[in-house]
């Protein structure tokens, strides 16, 4: 959170002017005569007449003692008020070379040193906002978050104390215990307390929405300490794992900033970046890519099309059209990336571009060409290194497409050599490996080992708090390989697991969810729970429609599943309304589905014969016993109504 409180800071710095601490304790009101010119905000459009609210001019009311009206005294009268006068004097010369010594003080060494020394000569209540600025210090240079905290804490004590027993001043406190409470919420995050750090932002959020309404309050007063609010909003929901609500606020940032910046600015160029990225994280390469062409063009624009911003927002751009499976525009985008990193020597940069331009052409099918990119990057890695570890896993990736498996597992076992020395050092790396290089053993169906990768992985996933995302999808891939090979009860604790973490993280109706509740619904099928599977795969289905549409491929085959369970349960009325929808749904996607409509006729066709075997049963199984019949006649001679006669 150091960008923050650096931005924030520069609301306690004072200008030309001279700033009393203790300003808060006597007068919080900023007029027009007294304001100061905040520093400019980088992420915030400057103002020349912007107001400080934090430590606005203060009168001083210096007492000056009236005249003694008592001339019949033995001491000299006038002898007597210049000394009293100068006491009062010295004092306040004390407290202003004090004030001055804080306010003049760089480091945060010789900022502690001065407020030591207030400490002694101002009351408790006068120092809120000395501690303030002392937390946010602390917090821009990042190395004692508990030290953070403490002052933060106290700061926010007093001016609570100062607002609650001055309520005329009340409101104008609200703006310095907003900024407060932002730092609390940063220090419990460096901290790794996130839920603490959650209440406090949402207080500080809480705080400044009110505050906007005010018309004693500027845009400029607000938005730049509301922006650092959404920023670490995103950051601590993220670190929890709530993705999807984490980027509500990275977008309010990004509004913030829209509406506060001149249009075209570098610095919307690196938000719209920021926003892209954020949307990459989770998957969702189609929102990602607006963000990330506006970026591009401000950039562009701003800077040249050589510059190196220009080149990451190429290479993120690659990796967008890279999820969104069009691989000749990400190489093309990768390929311009590379030569503006190649002009700056930005080496580390530009041999990861390459890796990441070999895997494009693998996706191509272009293995060859792969192989020889990633032979002319390995001489360029250290033997040891994480890059080194990346280019052998696209080396087995690009030879297991060509069918050489042993070559690629010694490529593998070259990878996982290097990584299980970094474990301690580098977990979240290693753990991404080796994510990656279990789909290659999936890939070559050596599911044992590609199993025991994720495990290790899921290991060190757990252990980071902001990774539970991670987690979730590593446990859903666990589960489905452990279905795979037939081992049901042990996957279903994985992907029960699984669905309630990727819920948390991407929301209840992303995609993710779906799959993992389809495998969930097998799992429990292959177990003879079909109504446990039923559940299931209505849920699945809801998902499926509302992320990806009632037509998509994924929405019909969890259809399908829906109608298998209630087959299952013998609830052939349901079973066949759900499969007519495959049927139907199959039909909408004309000849490259042919084959699957086919097979969705029979099965439609084998459950009405089913439910018409079940109708005869049911039947048969309502007519009374041959003995109860011929009872019946014995006791009945005269009645020549058959059992039939009597059911129809």
């Amino acid at each position: 959170m150091r960008r923050a409180s650096s931005k924030l800071l520069s609301h306690l710095q004072k200008s030309r002017t001279k700033t009393p601490v203790s300003s808060l304790s006597r007068d919080f009101a900023s007029t027009s005569d007294q304001s100061l010119a905040s520093p400019s905000k980088p992420h915030l459009k400057s103002c020349s007449k912007t107001r400080s609210l934090l430590f606005s001019r203060l009168n001083y009311h210096r007492l000056q003692a009236s005249p003694s009206q008592n001339l019949n005294t033995l001491v000299d009268p006038i002898a007597q008020n210049v000394a009293q006068m100068s006491s009062r004097q010295r004092k306040i010369k004390e407290r202003s070379d004090l004030e001055e010594a804080f306010e003049s003080a760089v480091s945060i060494d010789e900022m502690l040193r001065a407020f030591e020394d207030m400490e002694s000569c101002f009351d408790e209540k006068e120092l809120g906002l000395a501690c303030l600025k002392i937390g946010l210090k602390l917090d821009q240079e990042g190395e004692d978050p508990e030290k953070t905290l403490s002052f933060a804490q106290r700061a926010l004590r007093i001016l609570e104390d100062n607002e609650d027993s001055n309520s005329s001043s009340g409101s104008k406190l609200s703006l310095p215990v907003a900024m407060t409470l932002q730092l609390l919420g940063s220090s419990c995050f460096n901290l790794k307390r996130f839920s603490e750090s959650l209440g406090y932002l949402n207080r500080a959020n809480r705080v400044l929405n009110k505050l906007e309404g005010e018309s004693s309050y500027q845009a400029d007063d607000v938005l730049p300490i509301l922006h650092a609010v959404q920023f670490e909003l995103f950051n601590v929901k993220t670190a929890m794992g709530r993705r999807e609500e984490a980027l509500s606020h990275l977008r309010k940032a990004l509004e913030i900033k829209e509406n506060s910046l001149e249009e075209g600015s570098r610095e919307l160029g690196k938000a719209n970046r920021d926003v892209a990225e954020a949307y990459v994280a989770v998957l969702n390469f189609k929102e990602a890519l607006p963000f990330c062409l506006k970026a591009l063009e401000i950039h562009k624009t701003q800077l040249g099309h050589n510059s190196v911003e220009v080149a990451y927002d190429r290479r993120l751009l690659g990796v967008i059209y890279t999820g969104l499976e069009e691989h000749e525009k990400a190489l093309e985008q990768n390929q311009l990336s590379q030569r503006v990193l190649k002009n700056w020597g930005r080496s580390s940069d530009l041999l990861r571009a390459e890796i990441d331009a070999a895997n494009m052409q693998i996706a191509l099918g272009r293995y060859e060409e792969a192989i020889n990119t990633l032979k002319g990057v390995v001489q360029q890695t250290d033997k040891e290194s994480e890059d080194r570890a990346m280019v052998f896993t696209s080396m087995a990736k690009a030879l297991c497409n060509q069918d050489k498996f042993a070559d690629a597992k010694r490529c593998l076992e070259i990878a996982c050599g290097i990584l299980e020395k970094k474990e301690r050092s580098s977990p979240l790396v290693v753990a991404e490996a080796f994510m990656e290089i279990s789909m290659q053993y999936e890939a070559m169906n050596e599911f044992e080992a590609a199993i025991s990768l994720l495990k290790r992985a899921l290991t060190m996933l757990e252990k980071q708090p902001q990774e539970q995302h991670s987690v979730g999808s590593v446990s859903a891939r666990i589960g489905w390989l452990l279905l795979l090979t037939g081992k049901v009860e042990q996957a279903i604790p994985y992907l029960e697991d699984a669905a309630e973490r990727l819920k948390e993280s991407f929301g209840s109706k992303h995609y993710g969810v779906g799959y993992v509740y389809n495998n969930l619904g097998a799992a429990y099928l292959e177990l003879d729970r079909p109504q446990s599977a039923a559940q299931v795969f209505a849920y699945a289905k809801d998902i499926m429609d509302v992320s990806l549409g009632p037509h998509h491929m994924d929405s019909i085959e969890a259809c399908q599943n829906l109608s298998k369970a209630y087959a299952a349960m013998g609830s052939y009325p349901l079973a066949i309304n759900f499969q007519e929808k495959v049927v139907e749904g199959l039909e909408g996607h004309g000849p490259s589905a042919q084959e699957e409509l086919n097979e969705a006729i029979q099965v439609l066709e084998q459950l009405k014969e089913k439910a018409s075997t079940s109708v005869s049963e049911t039947l048969m199984n309502a007519l009374p016993l041959p003995q109860e019949d011929e009872d019946f006649s014995a006791k009945n001679p005269h009645s020549g109504i058959s059992a039939m006669e009597r059911i129809s």
